[in-house]
């Protein structure tokens, strides 16, 4: 039988700058390629973290603006840090919080609307420093 893979979500976006700050500026993805049929015409564009890629489109019919996406990472309180440690002025998110499902997450909007949900199964982290230690 044939294998999917991989599956490459599509998210839709329509201030370049606004994107680029948000996905390559302080997340950390970097860009694998762009695309515009014209110098004039929307840009398309494909991003890629940990060897995991996105594609954003400024095309109207590619993706619906307001879409999610989950996102399995190792330590989403590693990401939450790093992110803490590089700010940036349209988002501020909250510690990852416990879901009645199990799962350490932390949601965040880019520019467009789409929601961003990083995730981790707590089950495969170490265990968080007591406050009290020391």
């Amino acid at each position: 039988m044939l294998a999917i893979e991989e599956v490459t979500p599509i998210l839709r976006f329509y201030d370049e700058a606004a994107t680029r700050a948000f996905f390559v500026d302080w997340l950390g993805f970097s860009v694998i390629f762009e695309h515009r049929f014209a110098d004039d015409l929307p840009l398309y564009m494909g991003i890629a973290r940990s060897g995991r890629s996105l594609h954003l489109s400024q095309h109207h019919g590619d993706a619906t603006p307001g879409s999610a996406v989950r996102l399995r990472v190792s330590d989403v309180r590693a990401l939450h840090g790093e992110l803490e440690g590089r700010p940036v002025g349209f988002a501020r998110p909250g510690p990852p919080a416990m879901q009645p499902w199990g799962y350490l997450e932390m949601p965040l909007t880019d520019p467009a609307g789409n929601r961003l949900v990083f995730w981790t199964n707590p089950d495969y982290l170490p265990a968080e420093p007591s406050p009290h230690a020391g």
